[in-house]
């Protein structure tokens, strides 16, 4: 039976941008930077979070178990909740209304359209453009009543131990996997170096949408949707004893789009009346002009 969610436990945050928010108090700077300058950053740890940051992570790291990711994707991944053209989605999705982002009121169109802009200024390939157009669609599945920590967060394997490397990792501790002999060993149910292929992550809009479009994009682009959460990986190396030699290769794509998802929000938000055209082009070229969800 599913289980029933209060309505604080379905959404402890304000808004499911306060998690991207969070995110940059931990990593204020690209990994290219972190690396040069590791004493120039604020220790997240030894600063106090908001309470509604911590509660979406103990709420994450409670219910975020194998068993539940098992029947998330039995859930979803049928995609027979709705059926729409791309841009009537894009319009769904922008129902999910921001109206408290501490940086600028945009909606999710216009945020969208700042990382793609960023891609596309910088002359990447125009499946990488389409790629940060399109990386977090998956959060219709809080217009699907999905809890804000089964869609948005940091993202990690489940059917293994926890690394203390992702954010809050006292909190899996009341996670039923903690205590399951199957799950809480260094491996759990995998082999060494199996390949993320055959690991199954904690359920959220990255494994949704990469599920979705994963007929259609080049690798490099399904791995920046399906990892750009896994934070614990490409920025801690936590789960490299799960990787394989073509995880660590492809990995190299998703820190290429870790800057623009994270750090290309301005002031002056994109005119996405007169861009319009091109994205239509884009989305033409690479997508069916229906999606299923």
């Amino acid at each position: 039976m599913t289980k029933q969610y209060t309505d604080k436990e379905k959404a402890p945050l304000g808004n499911i941008e306060e998690w991207e928010d969070d995110l940059k108090v931990r990593y204020p700077k690209p990994k290219a930077e972190q690396a040069k300058s590791k004493e120039d950053y604020r220790n997240y740890h030894d600063s106090e979070r908001v309470d509604t940051v911590r509660e979406f992570y103990r709420l994450n790291h409670h219910y975020q178990t194998y068993d539940f990711v098992t029947q998330k994707q039995q859930d979803y991944l049928k995609f027979d909740k709705k059926e729409m053209p791309f841009w009537e989605a894009i319009d769904y999705l922008n129902t999910l209304v921001d109206d408290s982002d501490p940086d600028i009121n945009l909606d999710q169109l216009q945020h969208l359209l700042q990382t793609s802009e960023a891609i596309r200024a910088d002359g990447h390939p125009d499946w990488f453009v389409l790629t940060g157009f399109i990386h977090d669609m998956g959060k219709v599945l809080c217009l699907f009543g999905e809890p804000q920590w089964a869609v948005v967060g940091d993202t990690f394997p489940v059917g293994c131990r926890h690394s203390d490397k992702i954010v809050y990792p006292e909190f899996f501790e009341k996670n039923p996997d903690f205590s399951d002999e199957r799950f809480n060993t260094q491996y759990g149910i995998y082999e060494p170096n199996t390949g993320l292929e055959n690991v199954k992550m904690s359920w959220g809009h990255d494994e949704y949408l990469f599920h979705m479009v994963k007929d259609y994009l080049p690798e490099p682009a399904l791995y920046m949707i399906r990892y750009h959460s896994f934070y614990a990986q490409h920025r801690e190396g936590a789960y490299d004893h799960l990787l394989n030699d073509h995880d660590k290769e492809m990995f190299k794509w998703v820190d290429k789009f870790n800057p623009y998802d994270l750090y290309s929000k301005v002031s002056v938000p994109p005119d996405a009346k007169a861009l319009r055209p091109y994205y239509e082009d884009l989305v033409a070229k690479y997508l069916p002009a229906t999606l299923k969800f």
